[in-house]
């Protein structure tokens, strides 16, 4: 028998599942963008030696935990450090100056996967003197995404291009990087003090409520999973998150209805990051 792709998954037999998905364990993903989730459900079937669907669902049926346990190869989860260096660089020289004279900051990474990107955040900060005077909040759907994230420690074979997407960001940086960073022979890991601020939860993007008081929201490449209402959804919830003047932070993949103008305008187009109207 031929292996299954996504293109074999018709859009009944996705809604079949996604409508059953949602009954039995309450995770919505009714509004996903269906070919990147067919993908996801395609992953998870040939790592489980599955053949097709039906034999998906069933080994859900049989194990409460499975779907929770795998939900990182439906919703595949691509992060770095300092990825995009641009990005971080207007966020360090043009964003976080607005707030340099405020007395506390609220930074909400909204779908943080592995930590990467909010260790991205504690750095700038620490390099700005605001880590002390910030709350950062990091959230996912997936608890093996964020138990990764909370060890603060990644493989040694990343090295390299972290370091080199670092060092695009701040050349500077190449001579203290062990403020940041200590590296062994298999690892390396992110010094305790960039780690303290950080408030871990597991969150429901779509069906979770929002954070509050928050000045930037962080959202990378998450949206490119979501249909245009669902995007709509969660952009109300962003903006309703964010203060007067807030940032919102996207993915460079991600792309905002049309109909979001009426929640946030552009602050850096090619960086792709908004402010809240």
């Amino acid at each position: 028998m031929a292996p299954l792709t996504a293109d074999k998954i018709s859009d009944e037999e996705l809604d079949s599942f996604t409508t059953a998905v949602k009954a039995r364990f309450g995770i919505d993903f009714t509004n996903y963008e269906r070919k990147s989730l067919k993908r996801g459900i395609v992953r998870l079937i040939s790592k489980q030696k599955l053949g097709n669907m039906v034999e998906l669902w069933t080994a859900f049926l049989r194990n409460r935990e499975m779907l929770v346990l795998y939900i990182d190869e439906l919703l595949v989860n691509l992060t770095e450090l300092f990825r995009n260096p641009e990005a971080w660089q207007k966020i360090k020289y043009h964003v976080m100056p607005q707030f340099a004279s405020r007395p506390s900051l609220h930074i909400w990474h909204a779908g943080c996967s592995t930590g990467e990107e909010i260790y991205s955040m504690t750095i700038l900060l620490q390099q700005l003197n605001l880590l002390e005077v910030t709350r950062l909040t990091a959230t996912d759907l997936s608890e093996k995404a964020l138990a990764e994230a909370r060890q603060a420690t990644y493989p040694k074979i990343l090295w390299e291009r972290y370091k080199n997407l670092l060092l695009s960001y701040d050349p500077l940086l190449g001579i203290r990087l062990d403020q940041f960073f200590e590296v062994d022979k298999k690892s390396f890991s992110i010094l305790p003090a960039l780690t303290q601020n950080i408030n871990w939860q597991k969150h429901n993007l779509v069906q979770d409520e929002h954070y509050t008081d928050c000045d930037l929201v962080f959202c990378r490449n998450v949206m490119i999973y979501f249909d245009e209402a669902l995007k709509m959804r969660v952009l109300r919830k962003f903006h309703a998150a964010l203060r007067p003047g807030g940032f919102l932070i996207i993915g460079y993949y991600d792309m905002l209805p049309e109909e979001s103008k009426m929640l946030f305008k552009p602050y850096d187009l090619n960086t792709k990051i908004y402010q809240k109207i």
